[in-house]
């Protein structure tokens, strides 16, 4: 285990720091915001939040430009100046997300290059703890291209709350309370995919090592109970990783998409993205959950 980091950020700094950071971002071009409108679908006992979006060209064009550089080309080294939020630690960074489809979606990045596919270890889970204590929001982890990463350098992710004003947190919140817990690994019901769940507590004014060291064991024994292996060169089998102030959860992932649907972390907290209306048709036809099911591991 590498040493603790040493936290840099001040307390109750972050959002401030977001909001100029995001307005300065808009101001020079930085920051592209992706347009969507949204729609809830209801399926079995979640209203899920369905994004359109209604132009993709700018992160087309830059994807593009980014192939013509090389396989290797790293976005985060160096990272842009202008979508820096604020040093973390000693270890991590915090970013907008350039593309972003939710407002003010955060990126905590190491500084050095770390696979993406590789165990996460206390120190970043120090940095989301971070940003999570300041910052109400949802923490998530695509771990590899499978589980919907777009980048090979290591980081997590927090969007806040709320996604929508609709809603005050993730759509599947309703449903996590009624997990069923055994060994200490909760279980919904309407997931037909393999799962776990733990529960948070930031109910005792946990301070930022604690927290992060409660995320890093729960986060050790949810990827044991789901047999989620690491080979030789450190890289674990794909899988989905949410946190919030008040449960976790990890999903294990066979495939990025289905039926042309890609979906990440998101998808699986009730909230997925679709490109156009046929798309949209075609989730509609098949059902969020089932999407789910298919780009996850149905369970026995």
């Amino acid at each position: 285990m590498k040493k603790t980091t040493n936290i840099i950020l001040q307390p109750n700094s972050l959002w401030q720091k977001v909001k100029q950071q995001t307005e300065h971002a808009l101001n020079c071009g930085a920051l592209k915001s992706i347009p969507t409108e949204y729609e809830l679908i209801e399926d079995g006992e979640v209203d899920f939040l369905v994004r359109i979006v209604t132009n993709l060209g700018r992160k087309d064009k830059t994807k593009k430009q980014q192939k013509k550089l090389g396989k290797d080309f790293n976005p985060f080294l160096p990272y842009e100046k202008d979508l820096f939020v604020a040093d973390i630690s000693d270890t991590h960074v915090c970013l907008l997300n350039k593309f972003n489809v939710v407002e003010n979606h955060l990126l905590v990045i190491t500084r050095e290059f770390e696979e993406q596919e590789t165990l996460l270890n206390l120190n970043d889970f120090v940095a989301l703890s971070v940003c999570l204590l300041q910052v109400d929001g949802l923490g998530f982890y695509n771990s590899g291209k499978i589980a919907g990463a777009s980048q090979n350098h290591k980081h997590l992710q927090l969007v806040p709350f709320p996604l929508i004003p609709e809603l005050p947190k993730t759509p599947v919140d309703n449903v996590i309370e009624t997990a069923k817990y055994k060994d200490k690994i909760g279980q919904v019901s309407c997931f037909n995919f393999v799962h776990g769940i733990a529960k948070i507590s930031t109910q005792n004014n946990n301070s930022i090592l604690e927290l992060a060291q409660q995320i890093f064991d729960n986060y050790s024994y949810l990827l044991e109970s789901l047999k989620i292996t690491i080979n030789q060169e450190g890289k674990t089998e794909p899988y989905n990783l949410l946190i919030t102030r008040e449960w976790m959860m990890i999903v294990r992932r066979s495939q990025p998409k289905y039926e042309s649907i890609s979906v990440n972390s998101l998808g699986f907290s009730g909230a997925l993205l679709v490109k156009n209306e046929q798309q949209l048709k075609t989730l509609k036809e098949l059902k969020p959950l089932t999407i789910l099911e298919q780009v996850g591991e149905i369970r026995n």
